[in-house]
């Protein structure tokens, strides 16, 4: 059992006033299993009301407008909260993929969350599952060899990905971040005929040596009949344990985006994102990331070059 406070805060910058910021928040943890939120807390620039809904997946996901001009946003998460893995390995579980088949054909969520999306290295995945000799197989020791696989064979580095980094790129760099792995991770459990989940959240190592430790963090969930959902985390080549805290759950980092949205107006932004885990004994760890945005278009990159010369002239 380990108790966490953690805060989550996000800040946009831009170089010009905009407005109308429209935003879809996923930053609510809640009661999952073995995880219990003691305390929650959100802060955001202006205060604007957030009307609160439910996703297909479970999640709570948050809808707020801050209509008025700004130059800045910031988003504040607050948390404490309770993790309880009992243990830190599943029980051994005899279920095969076929074993799997019925429970998909009763269940949409299941099937969904099995569908393969198409990608141009198939045979690539095709072949690491043959290496990996899948027949014959439990549904866990396929899930724990193709976890141990992504861990071996890709190598954790940051900057040279972003939220849009394709499946097919990261088996070209052979380098990437937690997200790239799950991503990975999940392609491969997929095409096996395991039904699996992308989850978004943090990991909190207390200085256990883990990568990504104190940061926003992603992981897989694989489903069995007999255990339910279990966590797989690839940049760690572990189950999950008590330092893994859950926010959502999706079929991509999609589906768990922490926070999304646009603005009005003709602006650069940048996003710096800085979490802070608390410890039971009263130590802290904090670490501090400026996220790699999607780049715009080369028009609004003129746009902006225009604006840019306009204020240098009026100097």
């Amino acid at each position: 059992m380990a108790l966490f406070k953690i805060v989550h805060l996000t800040k946009y910058q831009y170089n010009y006033p905009i407005k109308e910021s429209i935003n879809e928040i996923r930053l609510f943890p809640h009661h999952f299993e073995n995880q219990e939120v003691l305390q929650y807390q959100l802060l955001i620039t202006q205060a604007p009301n957030v009307d609160i809904s439910q996703d297909y997946y479970g999640n709570r996901v948050g809808n707020f407008n801050v209509l008025g001009s700004h130059t800045e946003m910031t988003i504040e998460s607050r948390m404490l909260v309770r993790v309880n893995h009992s243990l830190k390995i599943p029980e051994i579980d005899s279920t095969y993929v076929k074993d799997i088949q019925i429970e998909k054909e009763k269940s949409i969520l299941l099937l969904r969350l099995s569908y393969i999306d198409k990608i141009e290295k198939q045979s690539e995945i095709d072949n690491i599952l043959e290496k990996i000799d899948i027949e014959n197989k439990s549904v866990l020791e396929i899930a724990q060899q193709c976890n141990a696989y992504v861990f071996e064979n890709f190598t954790y580095t940051k900057g040279i990905t972003n939220i849009e980094t394709t499946v097919d790129e990261i088996l070209t760099l052979k380098k990437g971040v937690c997200q790239d792995f799950a991503h990975l991770l999940l392609h491969l459990l997929r095409t096996a005929g395991i039904p699996s989940r992308y989850v978004s959240g943090y990991i909190c190592p207390n200085e256990s040596g883990l990568r990504g430790e104190g940061a926003t963090h992603a992981w897989v969930e694989i489903y069995t009949p007999a255990q339910g959902w279990l966590g797989l985390d690839p940049t760690n080549n572990i189950w999950t344990m008590d330092n893994h805290v859950r926010l959502s759950v999706g079929r991509n980092f999609g589906d768990c985006t922490p926070i999304k949205g646009t603005f009005k107006g003709l602006a650069r932004q940048t996003l710096s994102v800085c979490v802070s885990i608390g410890y039971e004994d009263g130590r802290q760890f904090e670490e501090i990331n400026d996220v790699k945005l999607q780049e715009v278009s080369l028009n609004v990159q003129e746009q902006l070059s225009y604006m840019d010369q306009l204020q240098q002239q009026q100097q």
